[in-house]
């Protein structure tokens, strides 16, 4: 599902399957989760066995994806990637360095957010574009509009190192006139950091009871 937000050149792997194949893990990955509950290493082993098949698409060898300062995934030397985890799916996308400075995806349940989040996560301007009520409910704007920020901090965070809350993006989406259930996205960023660009683009999709966003910010996006 996740390829169809993403161009040829990103290698993608994605999973329904709750649990990974026993093994799935090396020992130092291992180790990052070994006191966490069952779900929790589940989740951790299937989304890493996503990110093996990314690489094999690339022609890389397998390699353990370790985390860094807010989980950001540790990618091999020249590559760069981003993966995502929610009840049901499992993503992992990689790219090589030389074509993308920083991809982010994120999958959510296509479901409305838990009562109290909408408020903390938008924007005042987002509350007034975003449609809350049920003329469509094949679409949960809510959930989208916290997938698409959750895709904007992936995409910033490993660049800049800097904290971005969901008060500093404001999203604005697009829908596509061939498929109500698919579109575009523009993020602006309320925040700078020296050579990131001001906006990033995106993609979105709703399917098979899923929320999912991308995006890809190539090698040569500055400001």
């Amino acid at each position: 599902m996740i390829e169809r937000l993403l161009p040829a050149y990103v290698a993608c792997a994605d999973t329904y399957d709750a649990d990974a194949p026993a093994g799935s893990l090396y020992p130092e990955e291992a180790r990052l989760v070994a006191a966490s509950v069952d779900r929790r290493r589940h989740e951790f082993a299937a989304v890493r066995v996503c990110a093996r098949r990314a690489m094999a698409a690339l022609g890389l060898p397998p390699a353990p994806v370790m985390t860094g300062h807010r989980g950001v995934p540790l990618w091999p030397d020249g590559i760069v990637g981003s993966m995502t985890h929610c009840v049901g799916y499992r993503a992992a996308v990689l790219a090589r360095a030389s074509d993308v400075r920083a991809i982010g995806i994120d999958a959510e349940p296509n479901e409305p957010l838990p009562p109290g989040v909408w408020e903390v996560i938008s924007l005042p301007s987002e509350r007034a574009r975003v449609p809350l009520d049920t003329d469509s409910p094949a679409i949960h704007w809510d959930r989208l509009l916290f997938s698409a920020k959750e895709s904007v901090f992936k995409t910033w965070f490993p660049l800049t190192r800097i904290e971005l809350g969901f008060e500093e993006a404001e999203i604005r989406f697009r829908t596509s006139p061939d498929a109500a259930t698919e579109g575009t996205f523009v993020a602006k960023l309320l925040l700078t950091a020296p050579g990131m660009p001001k906006s990033y683009e995106g993609r979105w999709l709703i399917d098979d009871g899923f929320a999912v966003t991308a995006i890809v910010l190539p090698e040569s996006s500055s400001v």
